[in-house]
């Protein structure tokens, strides 16, 4: 992989959503974070598309406004409810969605142009807005 760091968009998808539920993605470390609403909405799924760097190393090296957690464990976090500014919502919680899993055959395919997209479930067993660590819906990140 070329030795520049290159931009990398992502888009984040949220498959059956409570309705009227704020969801924000969070650009920012806590305590200093802005939030960003989706890009796309429907009562279906709800999309944030964002972009991050990636830098050279022999995997990917993420970084930038929206990326949190340790180099070899690296995330975003969606905000739910209270988090996501509504606060009248009986929500107040975050969702982490994993950017692990992405590679350099992966970065490559959309270096040229184009998204990877990653999707996870809006509710969990119970119902509720689905939160904490989420696992990525079949097939993981995938070029959209």
């Amino acid at each position: 992989m070329a030795a520049d760091r290159i931009d990398l968009a992502l888009r984040i998808s949220i498959v059956d959503p409570l309705p009227d539920v704020a969801l924000a993605l969070q650009r920012g470390k806590s305590g200093a974070c802005a939030l960003i609403p989706p890009s796309r909405i429907a009562a279906e799924t709800v999309a944030f598309d964002f972009t991050v760097v990636v830098a050279p190393g022999p995997s990917p090296r993420l970084l930038g406004p929206f990326v949190q957690g340790p180099p070899d464990g690296r995330f975003v976090y969606v905000c739910i409810g209270q988090y996501a500014g509504d606060t009248a919502s009986p929500w107040a919680r975050r969702a982490k969605i994993p950017l692990t899993g992405l590679t350099w055959p992966l970065v490559e395919l959309v270096t040229a142009g184009g998204r990877l997209e990653a999707r996870i479930a809006g509710r969990a067993r119970d119902g509720s807005p689905a939160c904490a660590s989420l696992p990525l819906l079949p097939p993981g990140w995938r070029e959209a």
